[in-house]
């Protein structure tokens, strides 16, 4: 192998802090033992899906990397727990690694679209919820943002497809361990994703307005600068919400969807 990408885990934050069990067993002990199997058969380059969720509630905005790790649902915690693992190993058995802290993915790539079930992404979710002729939900109208709803920073799926090749480069090419975040640099809040939505499909969207979610911080958008310096990291898909909205959109009302 030339590098393992490791991408599998549970990913839902209200769910982690209500079966915590489930989230440490699957994001914690599960690559554990791929880590195991890797210092079994010698170094191999690891880069590992972490999140923003790391940071918790964050004391500055735009979020760098080196901002304290309070994270506040077990979800951002076994994110963190484990990029100290794979810290501790590559001290210990030189075992290098990337720790990509992901914010919010949406768009597609080559017909590709997220798809989870349940789905707790937002676009996907409002895409649904249109093509069923529902409404969506809006969770959390009282945050300390512009218009009350959470601020997002939401990255294309190809931007961050791209940034997983450049950080195997990377490695190659000798660079130390470490973690980047990987953004576009700039936030929305739920409201304007939906007036995007709007705008793109030209039906009305008028979301029921629901409480917060336990573990949702007000706002998450990423300082990429160490990613643009050290990957060469450059989005170029991320900065149109519109865009990754049509992306999703054209997907979600073709007739064969994968």
């Amino acid at each position: 192998m030339d590098v393992v990408y490791h991408c599998a885990g549970l990913i839902v934050v209200s769910e982690s802090v209500q079966e915590p069990a489930r989230y440490f067993q699957e994001n914690l002990v599960a690559p554990l033992a791929m880590l195991n199997y890797l210092h079994d058969m010698g170094p191999v380059p690891v880069i590992f899906s972490s999140s923003a969720a790391v940071y918790g509630t964050p004391e500055m905005v735009p979020i760098p990397e080196d901002a304290p790790k309070v994270p506040i649902s077990p979800y951002g915690v076994s994110k963190w727990q484990f990029e100290e693992i794979l810290q501790a190993y590559d001290q210990a058995y030189v075992q290098p690694w990337v720790a990509l802290r992901y914010f919010n993915v949406a768009g597609s790539v080559n017909n590709v679209v997220e798809s989870h079930v349940p789905e707790t992404h937002l676009l996907p979710r409002i895409a649904n919820a249109l093509i069923q002729g529902e409404q969506p939900e809006i969770y959390g109208t009282d945050y300390p943002t512009p218009d009350g709803t959470a601020v997002r920073d939401y990255i294309h799926m190809h931007d961050l497809v791209e940034a997983h090749l450049q950080a195997a480069q990377y490695l190659k090419d000798g660079g130390p361990s470490t973690a980047f975040n990987v953004g576009s640099g700039h936030g929305h809040s739920v409201q304007e994703v939906m007036d995007g939505f709007a705008r793109v499909t030209g039906l009305p969207v008028d979301p029921k307005r629901l409480p917060r979610r336990a573990g949702d911080p007000p706002v998450l958008v990423a300082d990429i600068n160490k990613a643009r310096a050290e990957l060469s990291f450059e989005p170029q898909f991320s900065h149109d919400i519109d865009h990754m909205i049509r992306d999703i959109w054209s997907l979600f009302t073709a007739e064969e969807r994968y």
